[in-house]
């Protein structure tokens, strides 16, 4: 006999999962934990539609499991809380993220990095303590361990769901790189769900920003909406020679394949190349360029825990907000279809609060 999701758990849930590698969604009926004693348990209102959604919904990456309910940038309303919980209480508004577990133990989660625990447990596309598989945002019901979940400002409207991947993404190495300092000269390569949030903190620390495009249509809204200083068409050679040796980092989110040397030539020695964006296929890295100059490639995922609340904090203070366009459930697969074509500017979130009807 087939396993039953439905029956799986104690409490009953409704979201949207694709069963197989066509990455198509419908509605699925599952079921969560029993709210644990240091669990709270959140009413989904809104959840964006990140990239890594559709590398994952089609198994472009290798490891998906089905069904799959997607979404790790998950925004809600609490509605239990465990006896244990310290942090929260009903009705408070909170956020989950790309993870909902790691050891707890080990060196990274002893200094609040549970984004590198070897045993992090994803938000969705993973499997839980109990060995059942998690289950994401794209659904009306979470239930998740307290230290996984953070709380969402106050004046920060909860549609900003994808500061919760895309917005850490960003900030995080901008900081630990020390990518953040006033005067500094950034590059940011890609303009879509991660570039706009890395050039919105970029700015928001101090710093110059030049935007690197293969798109030149995209220069007017990397200036006049965002608030780049420049912008570079990254296939236009005079253009990339004339500003060789100007950039002290660049924050790299393109998800495919494409060439690094190029990129390496803009920056001034001692300049780091931080890679967030996930290309299915390797990179080729020349190494003379990194020698001449002692450049760094580097790479960042996510953020930890505390990082990710300090990321949130900022982002309210200085009024910082991605780009979204907000849909309907039913719409979500339209929506990945967009964003496969890069039809969006610069996320879409879903509006699960109010249109995530059981069928």
């Amino acid at each position: 006999m087939a396993k039953s999701f439905e029956n799986e758990h104690p409490i009953k849930a409704f979201g949207w999962a694709t069963r197989d590698t066509s990455g198509v969604l419908s509605p699925f009926n599952f079921s969560r934990r029993v709210t644990g004693e240091k669990d709270v348990q959140f009413k989904v209102m809104y959840c964006g539609i990140c990239h890594s959604d559709l590398h994952q919904l089609k198994n472009e990456w290798g490891n998906s499991k089905y069904p799959m309910v997607p979404g790790h940038e998950v925004v809600g309303v609490v509605t239990e809380v465990g006896s244990k919980v310290e942090k929260f209480k009903v009705g408070d508004k909170v956020g989950v993220g790309c993870m909902v577990g790691s050891c707890r133990k080990c060196e990274n989660c002893s200094v609040d990095l549970e984004n590198y625990c070897p045993r992090q447990i994803p938000t969705y596309n993973g499997y839980s303590l109990d060995g059942t598989l998690t289950f994401g945002g794209y659904s009306d019901v979470m239930v998740s361990d307290e230290h996984f979940v953070v709380r969402w400002p106050e004046n920060l409207s909860m549609d900003a769901a994808p500061l919760l991947c895309a917005g850490i993404t960003t900030y995080s190495p901008l900081k630990y790189f020390g990518l953040d300092k006033p005067g500094m000269h950034i590059g940011v390569v890609g303009l879509g769900g991660l570039g706009h949030m890395a050039v919105k903190f970029a700015k928001a620390f101090g710093t110059k920003v030049t935007v690197i495009s293969t798109s030149a249509n995209k220069k007017k809204e990397a200036i006049e909406r965002l608030g780049a200083d420049s912008f570079l068409i990254s296939r236009d050679p005079e253009q990339m020679k004339a500003a060789m040796n100007t950039l002290d980092g660049i924050i790299d989110t393109v998800s495919v394949v494409h060439p690094i040397l190029p990129l390496l030539m803009l920056m001034k020695s001692h300049g780091k190349l931080v890679m967030v964006g996930a290309p299915e296929k390797p990179v080729e890295l020349p190494v003379f360029p990194l020698l001449m100059g002692r450049k760094l490639v580097a790479g960042s995922c996510i953020g930890g825990m505390k990082e990710t609340q300090e990321m949130l904090d900022f982002a309210a203070k200085h009024n910082i907000t991605p780009d979204i366009e907000v849909v309907p459930m039913e719409y979500v697969n339209t929506a990945l279809e967009r964003l496969l074509k890069s039809d969006v500017k610069y996320r879409f979130v879903l509006d699960i609060g109010n249109t995530l009807n059981k069928k």
